[in-house]
């Protein structure tokens, strides 16, 4: 069974995964048009890639030059879209008259990775369930330069990042400490941060409350994805200590291979799929933008495509070794 993919013939691009709202949905372009199929925990969803990857453009639209990208880039963009689209984003600091309210954010991906950044006020959350944050809370809200100005002295301030790898956050997302653990940790970012206000933090930028927010139950990962999934844990182990975590990812789509699971998580961009196993593959859909995707079917000419199904190239998680080529 699928549940997103569509039928081949129609011209339709995946766009990756997006998060509107707290449930992902995989954005599909043809041209200047867009769909979305929202994904739902505990259904099936497989695809065959097939023929080359092209360059998904910039700003909605169309490159130009159809470029061909190779398919390890997480951009799925050529160097000309890539610069178009960078132009014209908040990151690049070309858009000092923007008369929208920003806010800042403090979030936690996991034990010892946080990160200070900034998103529109309109968005609400939506950039934190794309970045994979598991935790997170509200620190100012003001003027985009105010917004920026307060990132860019808290991350000196209190030496943390402005960007943390993927690796590494799919490294832990099947370890994660409990809840409580997890709030103080984010309360604690935020006490070191409230007490640099006047210290750096432009006037204009307004202090909210500490409000810890947990997305675990957002992205699925405190769900089971064993096959019995209502099954009571073992004894004084919780249902994520029970449930195998991620072990390894999807290092690119090739043309006619396929990646069919169960879903069983989301985060930021990742899929995490079970698979005939028993183990749980993380698929980056970054890593499908541009391809054609078609629907797998019950069989292939002389291959049978079971529900549960990888064969492109995988790496271990945390690891950086190849899987053995083609699954």
């Amino acid at each position: 069974m699928t549940c997103a993919v569509r039928e081949s013939g129609g011209g339709w691009r995946c766009a990756g995964v997006r998060w509107p709202r707290e449930v992902p949905e995989l954005g599909w372009s043809r041209g200047g048009d867009r769909r979305v199929s929202v994904l739902a925990y505990g259904t099936g969803l497989g695809f065959r890639a097939v023929g080359e990857r092209h360059c998904v453009g910039a700003r909605g639209n169309v490159c130009p030059l159809g470029a061909v990208v190779p398919g390890r880039s997480t951009g799925g963009r050529c160097a000309e879209c890539a610069r178009l689209d960078r132009a014209h984003s908040v990151a690049a600091d070309t858009m000092a008259d923007d008369p929208r309210t920003y806010r800042v954010y403090l979030a936690w991906f996991g034990p010892g990775m946080v990160k200070v950044g900034i998103t529109g006020e309109e968005r609400g959350a939506a950039r934190l369930r794309e970045q994979g944050a598991v935790a997170f809370s509200w620190l100012g809200r003001g003027p985009l330069m105010a917004a920026r100005r307060t990132e860019e002295v808290l991350r000196a301030a209190l030496g943390v990042p402005d960007r943390i790898p993927y690796a590494r956050k799919r490294a832990v997302r099947g370890q994660l400490p409990g809840p409580e653990e997890r709030a103080g940790a984010v309360a604690e970012l935020y006490a070191r941060a409230a007490a640099l206000e006047g210290r750096g933090w432009p006037e204009s930028l307004e202090r909210l409350p500490l409000e810890v927010v947990d997305q675990v139950g957002v992205f699925g990962l405190d769900r089971a994805p064993d096959a019995d999934a209502d099954a009571d844990p073992a004894p004084g182990r919780s249902v994520r200590e029970s449930a195998p975590a991620p072990v390894r990812a999807v290092r690119e789509l090739v043309d006619g291979g396929v990646v069919a699971g169960r879903l069983v998580a989301a985060a930021g961009p990742d899929l995490h799929l079970a698979v005939a196993d028993g183990g749980v593959v993380v698929l980056d859909t970054r890593l499908i933008t541009g391809w054609d995707l078609t629907a797998v079917t019950r069989a292939t000419g002389a291959t049978e495509v079971t529900g549960s199904d990888v064969r492109v190239p995988l790496i271990d998680i945390g690891g950086g070794g190849v899987q053995g080529g083609l699954f």
